[in-house]
C-alpha cells in the first residue's frame, strides 16, 4: 500500500526537503499520488523522485512508474561534510568538517538497487555534488542499549550545489569510473584506479554490467575482465556477469 501524503513527509529531513523544493521550482506539484505512489515533485514532463539515502525502499516504486512516465531520480552526494554536535537541548557543542569526502563513484553503492534502469527510455539519473551540514545528538538513554555509540544523526542540511551530473544512458555511467583504467579492466583494477574500496568496485562493475555499459569478456586469474561497450547498448545485448566478482 502506497503511503499518504502526511506520513510520506512526517520524517523528512532539511536535505531532502530543500532538493524537493529546488527541483518543483514555481510550477511544480510535491507530494501528489501517481498510479497509486507518492510522488516528491510532479512536472508537467517528468516525476521527480528525491533519494537522500538506500535505493531499496524505491525500487517498486520506480520500476512500476517508468512503464508510464517520464522518472528523474535525484541523489545528492557530499563532498564536503560538516559535522555539528548538539547536546540533549539541541545547543551547538562542536563543529569539525568531516575527513570523508563523497565522488561520483559513490552512485554504484545505491544502484545496485535497480541499476538496469539506467537503460530505461524513460528514466535518468542526476547526481548533486553537495556540500552540508549533518547534525548530530545524544542517543536517548532508553535506546542507547541497540547502538554502538553515543550519538546519532538527527538532520543533514543543504549549503551549496557544487555540481550536477546527468546520467540518462548506460554511457553516461562509464564516466563516474576513475581515469587510467587497462582496457580490458578488473575489478581490483577499480579499486587502485579509485583508492576505494573492493565491496565499492565489486558493485560498480555489477551496476555498470546490469545496465549494459560494460560485458564480461573473459578472466584475469580468479577476477573477471570486462570491456567497455559502444554507446547506445542496451542492457538486454549484454548478458551481466554475477554480482560480487
Amino acid at each position: 500500500m502506497a503511503a499518504s501524503p502526511a506520513l510520506s513527509t512526517y520524517r523528512e529531513g532539511s536535505l531532502h526537503a530543500a532538493v524537493k523544493e529546488l527541483y518543483a521550482g514555481p510550477g511544480g506539484r510535491t507530494e501528489e499520488s501517481v498510479d497509486g505512489y507518492v510522488v516528491d515533485v510532479v512536472r508537467d514532463d517528468e516525476l521527480v523522485e528525491v533519494q537522500t539515502a538506500s535505493f531499496a525502499s524505491a525500487a517498486r516504486k520506480l520500476r512500476r512508474l517508468v512503464e508510464a512516465h517520464r522518472v528523474a531520480l535525484v541523489h545528492p552526494i557530499a563532498i564536503e561534510r560538516w559535522l555539528l554536535r548538539v547536546d540533549a537541548d539541541g545547543a551547538l557543542t562542536d563543529r569539525r568538517r568531516s575527513p570523508k569526502r563523497g565522488r561520483p563513484l559513490d552512485i554504484f553503492e545505491e544502484l545496485v538497487a535497480f541499476p538496469e534502469l539506467v537503460a530505461h527510455p524513460n528514466f535518468r539519473l542526476e547526481l548533486l555534488m553537495i556540500r552540508e551540514e549533518e547534525v548530530r545528538g545524544p542517543i536517548p538513554a532508553g535506546a542507547r542499549y541497540r547502538y554502538p555509540r553515543e550519538w546519532w544523526r538527527l538532520d543533514r542540511r543543504l549549503l551549496e550545489i557544487v555540481e550536477t551530473i546527468r546520467i540518462d544512458t548506460p554511457a553516461d555511467l562509464l564516466a563516474l569510473l576513475p581515469e587510467g583504467l587497462p582496457s580490458p579492466f578488473t575489478t581490483a583494477d577499480i579499486v587502485v584506479a579509485s583508492r576505494r574500496s573492493k565491496r565499492l568496485a565489486m558493485r560498480s562493475a555489477y551496476c555498470l554490467s546490469k545496465s549494459g555499459a560494460i560485458s564480461c569478456v573473459g578472466r584475469a586469474g580468479r577476477l573477471l575482465t570486462y570491456q567497455m561497450e559502444p554507446v547506445g547498448l542496451r542492457a538486454a545485448e549484454v548478458a551481466p556477469a554475477g554480482y560480487g566478482q
